[in-house]
């Protein structure tokens, strides 16, 4: 048989060894050899194959010779590869050197040929013996080489025909359980390797699905602890790193059949997908079904979400009943601000829920909380007029009673354009929606409480929903809907400014079930630090472990290219240089935007604070804190909106990209 592999490998040296040296390493590979098992024959076979390597590399003139042939062969085609030809009967041991060498692989493949027929061995020998125990080994070794690469889903077929092998072998019983321990444990990473691959790739993501469903029956549903080997601690950040990759009905698939099994955390989650699914392709009976899922499980707090269904279904006195049954003190007064219409905080809160709760977390949705457009869709406005007619044969007058609305108070000589813009600064400033989701960004569904104890009632209780006065949250165009005989018309009001509430809020009391919003507490303003300046980076950040002040002079570097680019001019770096596409791509729309409405906006943000929290090879996340200001002006000079002078914290995050960091998200620090 040939073994793919030359004399100096097979004997662990380099080809500018002297052959002194090559003598002492074949005298070390002979003292360590394999104590796996392996009979008295086969390390009698690879020491003599060691010694006959050994005495070629130690004989000059062989030697010469020999790396004339490497030279041609490798000068030659180019799929002609050095070999080296053995006897049968030192197969084994030229096998368990091919492994130990590192080609575990090849070494795999070979014994598991040798032990098919018609080259099979004769049942009971040593020979058997010895190819079976070197195929387990090897196929582990294989595994862990593929595993090593992040090709997991490689690694994990590698096990399973290594554990066919030994099953029909019948031998090998503690290799057989220690290729089944590998196997389970691969189990998430073949998940996340399956699900992360392209939508076109439909047999592999099938078979992913399959996994995760095997996966979470095993734990005993999302709220299980029945895998020991999987506990939450490890299972819930798992799940959150793979749920964006899902698409939006593969996830209303999975929590469907895992609500039927009984999960209250997976009826939940079917709700937000199918809010999702129905706001993006503009199918209210999706929004209608969802809200049915909340309204029926009975679990607590749930009140202001099916407040912003209603509100999307057109059930205005239901909506606005719903976020004042459920809606803390806190939170009332911060409606209140609103603006001057009673619905502006509702739709406000309703934009920001849709924009951070329902929207991100689904690989083929990408949307903006755009209630305006919602509401002029034909299709929602036919299923509404509908709904109507139905509950007006019903309850005689219910029709004449329905009004909708959507969003507070803005500009009076606001265009349609910027109805539903993110407000000015964009990812500067906290009143921004969050980045849409990736790999490394984080998604307020997961934060505690909601993963802290989700076996019990309280877990519904999200807190960056439940205690909303901790944002500065946008407050959108003057547009109301009325529906009335068929006809749809638009009215604007006066703008009111966002006022934040600086408050941080109290720790919810365990037995205060309905008291989500606990009375707020004055919180000292934060007094910035005296601005240093940054050292200019070499752009772009290639460095393999940047510093915290290269990352915060990237972040100054992007801040400034915003500005520029903001205020009609151009950035003196290149933008793909210091950030990923995604926030690229909102800048240049913003800037677009602009230019078309003939409005420039003067924008000043530097950084008082700047400390990393977290990090990693290809991750950084760093808490910042920003003194930021704005001015929106027409092209006359008019000024059309303003933000003073205020201080923002913002957890930002860095990403390495082929070798780059760039900025790759954000979301507001708590």
């Amino acid at each position: 048989m040939e073994l793919p592999i030359d004399h100096f490998r097979l004997l662990g040296v380099s080809p500018t060894t002297d052959g002194q040296t090559v003598l002492r390493t074949l005298e070390q590979r002979l003292d360590r050899a394999p104590d796996q098992g392996f009979t008295h024959d086969t390390l009698q076979s690879r020491a003599e194959l060691l010694r006959a390597s050994a005495e070629l590399l130690s004989d000059e003139e062989r030697r010469q010779a020999y790396e004339r042939e490497l030279t041609a062969i490798n000068d030659g085609d180019d799929s002609a590869i050095a070999a080296l030809e053995i006897p049968p009967s030192k197969e084994v041991g030229g096998l368990l050197l091919l492994m130990e060498a590192g080609q575990a692989l090849e070494a795999f493949e070979q014994a598991r040929r040798g032990l098919q027929p018609p080259q099979a061995p004769a049942l009971g020998s040593s020979r058997e013996a010895d190819l079976t125990l070197l195929a387990g080994l090897a196929c582990r070794a294989a595994a862990d080489d593929y595993r090593q690469q992040r090709r997991f889903q490689a690694s994990a077929q590698t096990l399973q025909q290594g554990l066919q092998l030994l099953q029909r072998m019948g031998q090998q019983p503690e290799q057989r359980r220690q290729l089944e321990r590998e196997l389970a444990a691969l189990l998430p990473y073949r998940v996340l390797d399956l699900l992360s691959r392209e939508l076109t790739a439909t047999s592999e993501r099938s078979e992913g699905i399959q996994l995760l469903d095997q996966l979470v029956s095993r734990r005993g549903g999302l709220e299980g602890e029945a895998d020991p080997d999987f506990p939450s601690s490890e299972f819930q950040p798992f799940f959150k790193q793979i749920r964006p990759f899902l698409t939006v009905q593969e996830q209303v698939d999975l929590f469907n059949r895992w609500a039927l099994a009984g999960s209250a955390a997976a009826d939940f989650l079917a709700s937000f997908a199918l809010t999702a699914s129905g706001y993006v392709q503009r199918k209210p009976e999706r929004v209608q079904a969802a809200y049915e899922r909340l309204q029926a499980s009975g679990q607590p707090g749930l009140e202001p979400f099916m407040a912003c269904q209603q509100l999307l279904l057109g059930q205005i006195e239901s909506a606005r009943a719903l976020f004042e049954q459920g809606a803390g003190e806190a939170l009332r007064q911060w409606a209140h601000e609103q603006g001057d219409d009673p619905l502006a905080g509702l739709c406000a809160y309703c934009r920001d829920w849709l924009s951070r709760d329902v929207l991100p977390g689904f690989r083929d949705l990408e949307a903006e909380p755009d209630l305006e457009a919602w509401f002029a869709d034909r299709d929602v406005q036919a299923y509404v007029e509908q709904q109507d007619r139905i509950r007006s044969r019903i309850t005689p007058g219910a029709a004449a009673a329905t009004a909708t609305a959507t969003t507070a108070a803005t500009e009076s000589h606001a265009t349609p354009a910027s109805l539903d813009a993110p407000p000015i600064g964009g990812d500067d400033g906290q009143a921004a929606s969050t980045e849409e989701p990736t790999a490394d960004a984080d998604d307020d569904l997961w934060d505690e409480p909601f993963w802290s104890d989700w076996s019990r009632p309280s877990w519904l209780r999200l807190p960056q929903l439940s205690q909303l006065p901790r944002w500065t949250l946008p407050a959108g165009a003057a547009v109301v809907l009325l529906l009335a005989g068929g006809s749809w018309w638009l009215l604007r009001s006066r703008p009111a400014r966002v006022r934040p509430i600086p408050v941080e809020p109290l720790p919810e009391q365990p037995a205060a079930r309905n008291q989500a919003h606990s009375t707020p507490q004055p919180r000292a303003t934060p007094q910035p630090a005296p601005a240093k300046p940054a050292a200019t980076p070499s752009l772009p950040l290639s460095l393999e472990r940047p510093s915290q002040d290269d990352l915060k002079a990237l972040l100054n570097a992007w801040l400034a290219a915003k500005a520029s680019v903001l205020a009609g001019g151009t950035s003196s770096q290149p933008l793909a240089d210091l950030a990923r596409p995604s926030l690229v791509s909102r800048l240049e729309s913003q800037q677009a935007e602009n230019r078309q409405s003939g409005a420039r906006e003067l924008v000043k943000a530097s950084i008082s604070s700047f400390q990393i929290s977290e990090q990693s090879p290809i991750r950084i996340a760093a808490d910042v804190s920003l003194r930021y200001s704005d001015e929106r002006r027409s092209a006359e000079g008019r000024l059309l909106s303003s933000t003073p002078a205020t201080e923002l914290r913002n957890t930002y995050v860095f990403a390495r990209d082929g070798g780059i960091w760039r900025l790759a998200a954000f979301r507001p620090s708590p």
